[in-house]
């Protein structure tokens, strides 16, 4: 059976240029008429979905966590099922999915995976996949250049949280609002998770999952900047939230307040200020998973 989808790549991740023909050919070889749609401005990418929602069975995007950030609108209003080519620099979503970084088995993935409804995290009438951050994680953001990417690849979230942490030493004061409950914090670093890897591999909690139902916040309460490179080696499996000086909370809804309007980045693009109310859509998209 013959599936209409909208392909769309991010020319400028960090393998899209060079990848797309291999993309195409794949993906036709399994039988997809393909639409192909590019854009310089992610902002547009929305646009373009919609434009192509009744004439299409799926979309599949070509690029990293950022490019899907930018579709991820889209999708929910469309509701069309979201195929993905791991094409950027850290693919945190298509790690936590279990999507191979292997072209080939990306677009097996989207030919003969199972569909797997997933949360979304919400933050200001924005949604997003991974985790939504401020701090530490907007000036790493700020920093983190395509050059930079292109060169280290993976390490380049390593080389510049390195590089911004030694300059970055003074924490904030932020208020987080539970249902129940609020907490007067300083700190360098707020993260929300929905899913459970960013920043290049890093797990937000342990035991998190993308379909749980549920957000998981960490805060970084550190006295000293040193601190941080200590804890660098626990936030790879999430096992930083059980340090003194981490505060871990989960819930379905949270807000976070600030004396001035702090920089929030979800899903490593910075799209929204403080104040923030965070909540999260169970099932609100379709996305192709290897089969169990």
């Amino acid at each position: 059976m013959t599936l209409r989808a909208l392909l769309l790549v991010n020319r400028h991740a960090r393998q899209g240029q060079e990848r797309l023909v291999e993309a195409i050919n794949q993906l036709k070889a399994l039988d997809f008429q393909l639409i192909e749609e590019s854009t310089e401005h992610p902002k547009h990418l929305n646009q373009i979905i919609h434009k192509y929602k009744d004439q299409v069975d799926l979309v599949i995007v070509g690029g990293g966590d950022g490019t899907l950030n930018a579709v991820v609108d889209a999708l929910v209003e469309t509701q069309l099922p979201l195929g993905i080519l791991p094409l950027g620099t850290a693919n945190d979503l298509a790690r936590t999915l279990g999507i191979s970084n292997s072209l080939s088995e990306a677009c097996r993935t989207i030919s003969q995976g199972e569909l797997r409804r997933i949360d979304l995290g919400w933050v200001n009438g924005k949604h997003f996949f991974n985790v939504a951050s401020m701090g530490l994680s907007v000036k790493i953001t700020r920093q983190l250049t395509k050059e930079v990417k292109r060169r280290w690849g993976v390490l380049a979230y390593a080389v510049t949280a390195v590089q911004v942490i030694w300059k970055s030493r003074r924490p904030f004061s932020a208020e987080i609002r539970t249902k129940d409950r609020v907490f007067r914090v300083k700190t360098v670093q707020i993260a929300v998770g929905n899913g459970r890897y960013y920043g290049g591999g890093m797990a937000i909690v342990p035991d998190a999952s993308i379909d749980d139902q549920r957000l998981d916040l960490y805060s970084l309460e550190i006295n000293h900047w040193w601190e941080i490179i200590t804890l660098l080696p626990a936030m790879r499996n999430g096992r930083h939230i059980h340090r003194q000086n981490v505060r871990a909370l989960h819930g379905k809804e949270f807000e976070i307040y600030t004396q001035k309007p702090r920089a929030i980045n979800t899903d490593g693009e910075i799209t929204t200020y403080t104040p923030a109310k965070f909540s999260v859509i169970p099932k609100a998209i379709a996305v192709l998973v290897p089969p169990v």
